[in-house]
Order: structure tokens, then sequence, then C-alpha cells
């Protein structure tokens, strides 16, 4: 199994470099990158390209490793006893299953992204590290072991919101997305958006390209925000003249698609130079 990148997915030579690495090491692929240059989308895409299923562990501030693999809903068993219903006597009837224990099941294998790990507890990684290692746990209700039929490509990935462990990195394969440049940037916009006039797209990304170097910006405008703003752009019928006019300095059409932040709309309207130029020039 090799990833070479999909029809609707412009991956570069490191990044595919970097997914069949952790396949031949049967590694998990930490991924790091700005929010919003396809983190989330390579997992699903990987699973598309290798035929895989895609299971996904969304994490938020409160998860906890435990939900992973399993939980044990004593409340629901309590419950049934009350009502002498005789599943009761089944533990396993109150075990759930977690997003690793179903990625574990699946016949052929799967794809189990772990995604933004770097939003929970700074142990949450550390409580994987077993499992992830081994690709088993121990069920201790009902004092059986889970392992996996066929050990999953795991992706994690990270918007290095936290640090996250040495004893954790030291078991990925790591790779840090950069941010495209033009002619990648282009790539993509051609497979999401193939019937937009070429002057549009080329004044769109010299705008776009433009606003990311504006100094002090809390946030700068990422992939999907451009194919967004591009969309949104077709559909109200501003052409490239209206783009062009920005030259002058000032807000681009639009602007709510890109910029997220009044401090940042401000510093835009502040900065009184051409934000589709590169500053300098």
């Amino acid at each position: 199994m090799r990833f070479e990148g999909t029809a609707t997915y412009i991956a570069t030579e490191d990044l595919m470099v970097a997914v069949n690495a952790a396949l031949a090491l049967e590694r998990p692929l930490l991924v790091k990158g700005e929010p919003g240059t396809g983190k989330t989308v390579l997992a699903e895409e990987v699973a598309r390209a290798l035929c895989k299923p895609l299971v996904t562990w969304h994490i938020k501030s409160t998860t906890k490793a435990q939900q992973g693999l399993y939980e044990y809903d004593a409340v629901a068993r309590l419950r049934d006893g009350q009502l002498g219903d005789a599943r009761v006597n089944d533990i396993s009837n109150y075990i759930v299953h977690g997003k690793m224990w179903e990625a574990f099941d699946t016949a052929d294998g799967a794809v189990l992204l772990i995604d933004e790990i770097d939003k929970a507890d700074i142990e949450f990684p550390n409580d994987l590290l077993l499992e992830l290692d081994r690709m088993e746990f121990f069920v201790y209700e009902t004092k059986e072991t889970v392992r996996a039929a066929h050990r999953p490509l795991v992706i994690i990935t990270s918007n290095n919101e936290k640090e996250l462990p040495d004893a954790f990195l030291r078991r990925c394969f790591f790779h840090y997305i950069r941010f495209p440049d033009t002619d990648t940037m282009k790539r993509i916009v051609d497979v999401h958006h193939p019937d937009l006039r070429e002057r549009l797209v080329q004044a769109a990304m010299r705008v776009f390209y433009g606003l990311r170097e504006v100094p002090g910006l809390k946030k700068r405008p990422s992939t999907s925000e451009l194919l967004d703003w591009l969309k949104i752009l077709e559909a109200e019928g501003i052409d490239e003249g209206a783009l062009a006019k920005v030259a002058g300095g000032g807000l681009p059409p639009l602007f709510g698609a890109l910029l997220k932040s009044e401090e940042d709309v401000a510093a835009v309207r502040h900065i009184g130079t051409r934000p589709g130029r590169r500053r300098g020039r």
C-alpha cells in the first residue's frame, strides 16, 4: 500500500513520503500545520486512496483517553437491574466501544484519525502510549484483551496549541504541512474550482498572499478560507477588476471570508499599502 495523493487532494512529495513512511514503520503519523491547511482532510483522502474505512475521533478539551478505548455504563446497568432486565447478568452489554476499539475491530484495517490532539489535557497523549505501541488494551470489567486484527494507520493532527510529551513524540513519524506556495495553491484551487476564470483566480491569489504578509495579523487567512472566498466572489459576480482596486490599499471585497477578527480587519485597513503586492516592492 502506498499513498500517492488523490484526484481531489493535492499532496506534495514530502507529504506523500511521510504517509508512506508511517505505513512502512507502522507508526502513528503526527501532522502539524496552520489551521486550514488540510490536516483533517488528509486522513479522509488517505483512507479513500487505500480503500480503508475511516474512523474519526474528534478531540475536545474534556476528552479522556479511556473514552477512545471503551466506557462502562454503570448507570444503565443499575437502571436495568432495578427493572429486572435479564441483560444485567452479562456485563458486556454495558461496555460501550470507543473509536480505537472500532478501528481495531475493522476486518481489513482502517485509518484512525485522532483529530486535534493538542486540545486535550497534557496527560492525554501519555495515556495512549501503550495502546498505540501494542495496538491492544485490557478491558477490566470483562477480563478480556482487545487486539487489532490488522494494525490501523493512525493519523494524529495538532494545531500546536500545546506541547506534546517527548515520550509520545518518540513513537510518531512527524510531518509539518508547510503553507502552499503559489504554484501548489493554484493546483489546489483548480481541483476545487475548475471552472473559475483564470484572471479572477490570479487576482484573488495576489490579494490573498498580500494579506498573509500584513504585519501583526492574529490569524493569517488559510487555504480553506481562500477556497471559500473564491466561491463567494464567483457567486456575487465580483470580477478581477474589483480586486485590482484593492491595489491602492484597503480591504478586499467580502473580506469576512478571509479575516476573522476586528483587530485583523483594522490592521489591513490601517496598512494603507497594496495587500495584493509583496511588502517592500
